[in-house]
């Protein structure tokens, strides 16, 4: 007799486990019901600032694969179908058919919980008034095209000053819109250091956005229709056709609190290192709506990103398969753009080092992304923060142009590997004239760090 596998979310992690989980085991071994709330599946969230800035043409682009895809691989998915109720005793959920209404009963012998995560929406007046949007799924992003398309203004107010909000931004540009981004921090991208988040406001600044830092805002002012106007601050009053809520996200952990489940300090649920949810042998999460193991401080985080959600699911779907692996951990590593200033971080920041009680150093420095004497070298800066005493990685950012933000990834595969900045200097990365100078800008960071090491003792 097979078993059920019910799946909560038919995204990344979500379709990720089930497809594993249908490779692994033969429709005869186990039924796989995946409910989804939303009319679409396996798309890149991520992608969804390029789509409405118009760099990316048309959103089934963004579709790695459709409903019809994963039904033609003997998986039952169910779309405009929401889980309102989780029966962890009865090993059961209760769904609500969108269209019509109707509400039924489907019990579970295993259980997948891939939520996702949804945009933080403050409690202000006027903050579900027309012309407001958050940005987190398909049906978001074609809601805010819908609403640019039929807006005669062209004046928007992007709140919140992080990945979402600084991409969101640069579109809204795109699409020939005056820009204003309020934002409660004294620099843009709060996931950097303030001093590499001003070289982000400084990109900004020159593609025209108008960037109001220390804001807090207060209320979202409509007109007679029911119509946002302006956004309003303790300081003053911005005009606005449209907003975008770019504040960041949350786990969307609701049904799981209901039922009881374990969240941690972020309301994610939290899970051991195959992904299966504490205390619950039968039930697994991943992806947005989790909290993951930080390899470089030692705690728990809440990281909201496409390249967790797909291993999380692949984990999931092999474990619940016959097969096993585990998901160690995360070192924070995240890249994103403005224009063509490229922007990356991995590991911690400084606050992140303080609040872990680590003593640190930290080095910056000016580089170019290849050799000078090539053509068109572009500018970057580095920053390194190292252990005080014994020279381990802590974190590395980088802010600069084409050639830049990827070059994190030799920081997270150095934070992966807990190496010292000593360690770092011996790596035999790859160099030539057109991609580098003799010493990688993240080499000559590194080797600044030990002199620094050094000479804190």
């Amino acid at each position: 007799m097979s078993e059920r596998l019910v799946v909560i979310g038919a995204d990344a992690a979500g379709m990720s486990a089930a497809s594993q989980a249908r490779r692994m085991a033969g429709p005869r071994e186990l039924e796989i019901v995946v409910f989804e709330r939303g009319g679409f599946t396996s798309y890149s969230a991520c992608g969804i600032p390029y789509w409405v800035g118009g760099l990316v043409p048309e959103r089934d682009a963004l579709i790695a694969r459709t409903a019809d895809e994963h039904r033609a691989r003997d998986i039952d998915l169910r779309l405009h179908t929401e889980v309102i109720e989780i029966d962890v005793a009865g090993r059961r959920v209760r769904v609500r058919d969108l269209g019509s209404g109707a509400e039924s009963w489907t019990g579970y012998d295993k259980l997948v919980i891939a939520t996702g995560a949804r945009p933080i929406r403050p409690e202000l007046p006027g903050i579900d008034a027309a012309g407001v949007h958050g940005v987190q799924t398909l049906d978001d992003g074609q809601a805010l095209i819908d609403t640019l398309d039929a807006t005669e203004g062209k004046r928007a107010v992007v709140v919140g000053a992080g990945y979402i909000g600084v991409e969101m931004s640069e579109a809204l540009i795109n699409r020939g819109y005056e820009v204003t981004v309020l934002d409660r921090g004294v620099e843009p991208m709060s996931t950097l250091d303030p001093d590499m988040g001003a070289l982000v406001r400084t990109a900004m600044c020159g593609l025209g956005i108008e960037i109001v830092g220390g804001a807090e805002v207060t209320e979202i002012r409509t007109d007679d229709s029911g119509r946002v106007r302006a956004v309003a601050t303790a300081e003053g009053e911005y005009p606005a056709d449209v907003v975008v809520l770019g504040i960041g996200v949350r786990p969307e952990t609701a049904l799981a609190r209901a039922a009881g489940l374990p969240l941690g300090e972020y309301s994610g649920l939290l899970t051991d290192l195959s992904m299966r949810v504490h205390g619950h042998e039968n039930i697994w999460a991943g992806g947005d709506c989790v909290e993951v193991l930080d390899l470089v401080s030692g705690r728990l985080r809440h990281i909201a990103l496409g390249t967790h959600a797909n291993k999380h699911g692949q984990i999931i779907g092999a474990n619940i398969g016959g097969g096993y692996a585990t998901f160690p951990g995360v070192v924070g590593t995240a890249v994103s753009k403005v224009c063509d200033l490229e922007v990356a971080r991995t590991g911690l920041r400084e606050k992140d080092a303080h609040a872990a009680g680590l003593q640190y150093v930290t080095v910056t420095i000016e580089s170019t992304s290849r050799a000078g004497y090539y053509p068109e070298p572009a500018p970057m800066t580095v920053k390194m923060l190292a252990e005080r005493r014994t020279g381990r990685l802590l974190g590395t950012q980088i802010v600069g142009r084409e050639g830049a933000g990827k070059r994190v990834d030799i920081a997270a595969v150095a934070l992966t590997a807990r190496m010292t900045v000593e360690q770092m200097t011996a790596l035999d990365l790859g160099y030539a004239p057109p991609f580098s100078p003799v010493w990688d800008p993240v080499l000559v960071a590194a080797r600044k760090a030990v002199s620094a090491v050094q000479r804190r003792g």
